[in-house]
């Protein structure tokens, strides 16, 4: 039986897209929790620059997501370096295409699926030939509560991380039992990708959903470690939303007392 524990001592995790926003917090919660890190950046100076910003053990590897040449170096080389890889962190991600779905042309929509889906499964495969198949591990993907609804002008995104959460489900399922695969689905987060939802108007966002305030990139990265963790081990192939409660719909009315009635 497994202990339930967030400590990571003496396991290692890479988690790609790692050079600033989720991805540098996710970075940061899993070193705080024992683990070796490695972080991914399409540049190496700027995986070189995080990596230096984390306390604790952590080594900066330049490795565009997509690209699966440089994808299985940055895992050949966390194994030189640290032996292993147990945790894998799929939080790369991109968002080129604005407006509406029918508008969009197949450059923005190879762009957006290759990022967001095709990188997930390449690095899981990759990480699963290399060490998880033989030894187990934990695969974190980074979704969004976009992928359970619909918006306008960012269809796109929301239709590939729909498919990121099938993709979560169908991995947990056919990488069972010895590797849990689950996602985390963050609502509107203080990140430069997702700024063009909250900073003209941070204060309405934040008034209008139930815990009053946008996300920070350290609440989604405390999500994922305890899902990469050991006190998650009864858990794979789920979603987990971090959204202050955005999903519920608008808090004002409730917080005014409109809905208390007479």
């Amino acid at each position: 039986m497994t202990s339930n524990t967030l400590d990571l001592s003496g396991r290692t995790a890479i988690v790609t897209g790692a050079s600033r926003g989720i991805g540098l917090a996710t970075a940061q919660a899993l070193a705080d929790a024992g683990a070796n890190v490695v972080l991914t950046s399409r540049k190496q100076e700027a995986a070189d620059e995080a990596a230096a910003l984390i306390r604790g053990s952590a080594i900066g590897v330049g490795a565009h997501a997509v690209e699966e040449d440089q994808a299985r170096r940055c895992i050949e080389l966390t194994i030189e370096k640290f032996g292993r890889v147990d945790v894998l962190v799929n939080n790369a991600g991109t968002n080129p295409a604005f407006g509406p779905l029918i508008n969009q042309d197949h450059g923005r929509f190879a762009k957006t699926m290759d990022v967001n889906l095709w990188a997930p499964l390449l690095w899981t495969r990759l990480a699963v030939e290399a060490w998880m198949g033989e030894h187990g591990g934990s695969v974190v993907n980074t979704a969004s509560i976009g992928g359970l609804g619909h918006e306008a002008g960012i269809g796109m995104y929301n239709v590939s991380k729909a498919a990121l959460i099938y993709l979560t489900k169908q991995l947990a399922l056919e990488l069972s039992p010895r590797i849990r695969v689950n996602s985390v689905a963050p609502g509107v987060v203080r990140t430069k990708l997702a700024e063009a939802l909250w900073k003209e108007h941070e204060e309405q966002v934040a008034a209008s959903t139930a815990l009053a305030r946008i996300g920070e990139p350290e609440d989604v990265a405390a999500a994922i470690a305890f899902l990469a963790s050991d006190a998650a081990s009864w858990i794979t192939g789920e979603t987990m939303v971090i959204d202050g409660g955005m999903r519920l719909g608008d808090a004002l009315p409730f917080r005014s007392g409109a809905s208390l009635g007479a």
